[in-house]
């Protein structure tokens, strides 16, 4: 482990701890104050991933983080992406320009072992496994709750863990409620969203549009996208409810050119998504819940030469990927609350088929590479889980089980067990044990690709993952959480070159070696101190194949200051470092903090109505934090805006 971050992390703990012993004592603040640090942990906050059910996150044994929709408007976020980037534990791959793709992982993860899931819908491609975040609104979040670590004993296919997108909820006014927001920057860099919220009747509804576009904050760059969103709550008696959702985006991105390739990338996708859910009361400790879902992405992906001598002249089409895919499920859950359990018995299901079109360009046919080639595969899933939630005077056992079975690679069992003490009213100890698994992607094991043959003898990549830390706001003013972690990986994906053999000598997936990733987590944060708060943290994690290759470390640290005087200005200043470890080969340079800086001046309040002014400046030091010479980050860019809620 890198000396650097050993000390830069003794640093910042010394810098809080010794913020929070030169906090005065007063105790009417304090009082208060703590009980902002024990948000985490409060009996009244309940989370709904862990056992697809809410319940408080004091019985929450998992390495959880949650954002929640008033720490996104803070950071003015215009992508899922940003949110996340600032989250110990997860590493996120994106060049930071407006609107950039993003790969997502977790504690050292791949990207595809990162289940996303909206409104209960998985996001993940079926071509790749991963998922692409920047067709998702931020601004129709009410929080984000993530899972580090398998979570496959509620939610199946998700060795790495899960990001769970919450959306808001209509609210139970007869008056409508809303708010406009608008923000411009360099390069034409423009954010204009409007909501609208309330009840009509007995109808409860949420509405959302927005419009993003930048002409790129680098010059082969640009993102454009539209997006609407709705939700209805539906009371069909006292006891029961029906829900239903919508929404649909088109991000149309200029992914950049790549001088090292001769080409330039354009991606266009569209994706449409709708959820019905009925929540009903059968009687006083027994809920069921059923739902569906339809979601459909299409995304195409045009690369064409450059022109620099190597793949034909400029403009030439080089190769058109299309991905069109399409999953129909649902699922049901049984749960019942009595004494010191809380139950849950569920199923789901769904189904999935892919398009995949390949367009080859004059440069690849002269290789061979036939014009146009399709594949159409497709796979049904179900599966049937258990938990419970057994609470006992300090302590809390969370058992669970979930059995998964597929067409392709058939099925799987994913135990777990969570366990929860409470040392005291101010800290909790935290330890579980998981086995997870991860479904190959369908270009792995029946579409193939681009010089890529189809395997389907692949099995599920499969994990076993210990963890264990505490959390603590004991120490006078300052809250502190460490976690450490363990996961012991085996049928590890690996792209065997030429393995398929004759005649085609195409590459092919194998299930090769045994990975270990292990590393820890440790977050701290004061009180407020004359209106000022310190907080940060720091993640490391340490990859080792079993053969003993290509070893290598990633870890990140956050700083962060923040000023808020509960009237009318607020300010965050925040710095992230990220260390990949990659090889020269990639021409990439991280070592280096990105410092953002926001402000927030409210300049009307009246009742419910406000009006803000802010000021973003971000990577205000023009550090460097890219893993591709061809895809550097944007310096310094500053944008403005203003938002009402009406």
């Amino acid at each position: 482990m890198d000396r650097a971050l050993i000390k830069t992390c003794v640093f910042f703990l010394a810098c809080v701890v010794a913020f929070a012993a030169l906090c005065p004592s007063a105790a009417g603040q304090s009082k208060t104050e703590m009980k902002i640090l024990r948000m985490y942990y409060r009996e009244k906050d309940l989370v709904v991933s862990a056992t697809r059910h809410p319940k408080s996150i004091s019985y929450i044994a998992e390495n959880m983080a949650i954002v929640t929709a008033k720490e996104i408007e803070a950071m003015n976020a215009h992508t899922v992406a940003e949110i996340l980037n600032r989250v110990p534990g997860l590493f996120v791959n994106f060049n930071q320009d407006f609107g950039a793709a993003s790969l997502l992982s977790i504690q050292g993860s791949e990207e595809r072992h990162v289940l996303v899931l909206v409104d209960g819908v998985p996001w993940n491609f079926l071509a790749s496994g991963a998922a692409e975040t920047h067709s998702i609104p931020v601004a129709i979040i009410e929080r984000i709750e993530i899972i580090k670590g398998p979570a496959s004993s509620a939610w199946g296919s998700s060795l790495g863990g899960v990001i769970n997108i919450i959306t808001r909820q209509p609210e139970n006014n007869k008056s409508p409620t809303g708010s406009i927001r608008a923000s411009y920057g360099e390069s034409n860099t423009r954010d204009y969203r409007a909501q609208l919220s309330g009840r009509t009747g007995s109808l409860g509804y949420y509405l959302f549009a927005g419009r993003q576009d930048s002409d790129g904050l680098t010059g082969s760059r640009y993102f454009e996208n539209n997006s609407l969103y709705s939700k209805f709550k539906i009371p069909v008696s006292k006891d029961v409810n029906a829900g239903l959702t919508m929404g649909y985006s088109e991000p149309r991105i200029k992914i950049g050119n790549f001088s090292s390739e001769d080409i330039t990338q354009t991606g266009d996708s569209r994706t449409f998504f709708s959820t019905a859910s009925l929540d009903a009361s059968l009687a006083r400790d027994l809920n069921v819940n059923i739902s569906l879902h339809h979601f459909k992405q299409k995304s195409i992906l045009e690369n064409r030469a450059l022109g620099l001598g190597v793949k034909g002249y400029q403009g030439e089409p080089y190769l058109d990927t299309i991905y069109d895919e399409k999953t129909t499920g649902g699922g049901g859950k049984l749960v019942w609350e009595k004494g010191r359990h809380t139950i849950v018995l569920g199923a789901d299901f769904d189904r999935g088929s892919l398009d995949q079109t390949l367009y080859a360009g004059s440069f690849l046919q002269s290789m061979g590479v036939p014009e146009t080639s399709c594949t159409h595969p497709a796979m049904e899933t179900w599966a049937v889980f258990a938990n419970d939630t057994l609470v006992i005077n300090r302590w809390s056992v969370t058992p669970g089980i979930r059995y998964d079975r597929n067409s392709i690679t058939g099925s799987f069992l994913s135990p777990s067990l969570g366990v929860t003490f409470q040392l005291g009213e101010d800290s909790i100890l935290r330890a579980s044990a998981a086995r997870g698994f991860t479904t190959p992607p369908l270009t792995s094991t029946s579409g193939g690709g681009l010089f890529l043959d189809p395997n389907p003898s692949l099995k599920p990549e499969k994990v076993w993952s210990f963890q264990a830390g505490a959390e603590t706001s004991a120490a006078r003013y300052l809250w502190l959480k460490a976690t450490c972690f363990r996961h012991e990986l085996k049928n590890a994906l690996s792209r065997d070159l030429y393995g398929a053999g004759a005649p085609t000598f195409n590459d092919l997936y194998k299930n090769q070696g045994k990975i270990r990733r292990q590393g820890f987590e440790i977050e701290a944060e004061t009180i407020p101190f004359y209106n000022v708060t310190l907080l940060g943290g720091a993640a490391y994690v340490r990859i080792k194949p079993s053969d003993e290759s290509d070893t290598n470390e990633k870890y990140t640290y956050n700083i962060g200051v923040r000023y808020d005087d509960k009237k009318s200005f607020q300010a965050q200043l925040f710095g992230h470092y990220i260390w990949w470890d990659l090889e020269k080969f990639y021409q990439a340079s991280y070592d280096d903090f990105i410092w953002d800086l926001h402000l927030t001046k409210r300049i009307y309040a009246k009742a419910k109505n406000t009006m803000e002014i802010f000021v973003a400046a971000r990577n205000i030091f023009n550090g460097d934090q890219y893993t591709l010479g061809d895809s550097m980050n944007p310096g310094r860019w500053i944008e403005i805006g203003i938002r009402m809620n009406l």
